[in-house]
């Protein structure tokens, strides 16, 4: 997936701060209380001095817990600017990871604003909350038009931001052209002396590994994080986590597990440290495959735990389809078969109801492979013909070579060797 820093439209909300600065005093000094009662608990007399001078702005659990002294609803703080506030409020729970919340407050916002400027900002905020929550048909929607109209504005450093969320939705479509080329387009304005945000070269780059190697492409993946290497050197500890994390991945599909866990355990521990949460339970799942690639299905099952626990507290329904699978071909490995078939079906439900079409494939194919070891021969053949039929379907090279041979391998299993033959020719001929 694109992955990249948060890019979010800036609002001057400073008249908005003093405001409620203005109404936290008065209700402050009519409920007879001086700073340091209404701060003492939580905050600092200091904070609540920055706050009725306009000097700071207020966030909405700060807002809660001082109305809550003050004996008021928070909306008498803030109820002369509602939309401002609401505007704020979509780009805070943006840059605090609450994609819900900031998909849900664009889409309000967006209901009712009719110029084409600020709306632009929203459709490109809506769009980075919609491709974290894995919803990329509304996400491509949103990014495209975001795009279209800051261009149309001559505005193009937004545009070229708007542009880069459309080919991460792209990337969730399992639309890989679409998405390269996006990519590569904004990498040639970029090296052409397009000025956007720093590191933003980098991410493209990063983004662009990720797509080759999903796609199979391995060399040209790692060719890209070479690329990315010399470019890294001042990097903060999130974007080298990513890196890093990007290295993993490539190392794992080319099947140098061991070079895998070793960057993957030092972008974990960055991730850590930046309390990246969702990055870091999407990290301890590739873990979680690499180790069982190596054979420690004792460290894979506790590296998909972790993530599984995080990925439930976020409610991120999108990544965990993937750790759902990954713990289905563990228990597979240690020759539970019926919890692998148990898990490999709930993997199958999660990710088509987000549809999430990879992790959908992925799931056939792992309980196609349970199936099979409990005999029902039938049944896992139903799977592995669901599978092939959609890895035809999103035309996605890797996934259609590996889907079909899988496929092919059972048919002649199952002495359908014709069948098998045509397969494992189509499979070949896949580029």
């Amino acid at each position: 997936m694109a992955r990249v820093s948060r890019t979010r439209p800036r609002v001057d909300d400073s008249p908005l701060a003093r405001q409620i600065g203005e109404r936290l005093r008065a209700a402050r000094l009519a409920a007879g209380l001086t700073q340091q009662q209404l701060a003492e608990g939580r905050y600092t007399k200091a904070y609540v001095s920055a706050l009725e001078n306009g000097l700071s702005r207020p966030s909405m659990a700060a807002l809660n817990h001082f109305s809550g002294r003050l004996g008021i609803p928070a909306s008498k703080l803030i109820n002369n600017e509602p939309a401002g506030w609401a505007r704020l409020e979509a780009d805070l729970a943006l840059a605090s990871g609450r994609w819900e919340d900031a998909d849900a407050a664009y889409r309000e916002l967006l209901e009712s604003n009719t110029s084409s400027g600020a709306r632009a900002e929203l459709l490109n905020g809506r769009a980075e909350a919609l491709v974290r929550r894995g919803q990329a048909r509304e996400a491509a929607a949103a990014a495209a038009e975001a795009a279209h109209l800051f261009q149309a504005a001559g505005r193009v450093v937004e545009a070229a931001l708007a542009e880069y969320w459309l080919s991460a939705a792209q990337y969730q479509l399992e639309n890989s052209v679409e998405a390269k080329a996006l990519l590569q387009s904004l990498l040639g304005k970029v090296r052409a002396g397009l000025k956007v945000e720093p590191g933003f070269q980098l991410r493209l780059v990063m983004a662009l590994s990720s797509n080759e190697s999903r796609d199979g492409n391995h060399a040209a993946a790692l060719a890209y994080l070479e690329e990315v290497r010399g470019l890294a050197s001042g990097l903060d500890d999130r974007r080298r986590a990513m890196y890093l994390y990007d290295l993993a991945y490539s190392y794992r599909e080319t099947g140098d597990f061991e070079a895998a866990v070793s960057s993957g355990i030092a972008s974990l521990g960055l991730f850590r440290q930046a309390n990246a949460e969702r990055e870091a339970a999407g990290l301890e799942n590739d873990l979680a495959l690499s180790y069982l690639a190596l054979g420690n299905t004792s460290r894979a099952d506790e590296m998909a735990a972790s993530s599984r626990a995080t990925l439930e507290k976020l409610s991120d329904q999108w990544l965990l389809g993937h750790v759902l699978d990954t713990q289905a071909r563990i228990a597979l490995a240690r020759g539970a078969v019926d919890e692998a078939v148990t898990a490999a079906t709930g993997a199958l439900e999660v990710s088509e109801r987000m549809h999430n079409n990879k992790a959908v494939v992925d799931s056939l194919l792992t309980k196609a492979r349970a199936l099979s070891s409990q005999g029902d021969t039938a049944s896992a053949l139903a799977a592995y013909e669901r599978a092939g039929e959609l890895a035809r379907q999103l035309g996605t090279a890797g996934l259609t070579r590996k889907a079909l041979r899988e496929w092919a391998d059972a048919l002649a299993s199952a002495g359908l060797h014709q069948q098998a033959f045509a397969l494992a020719r189509e499979a070949l001929s896949v580029s």
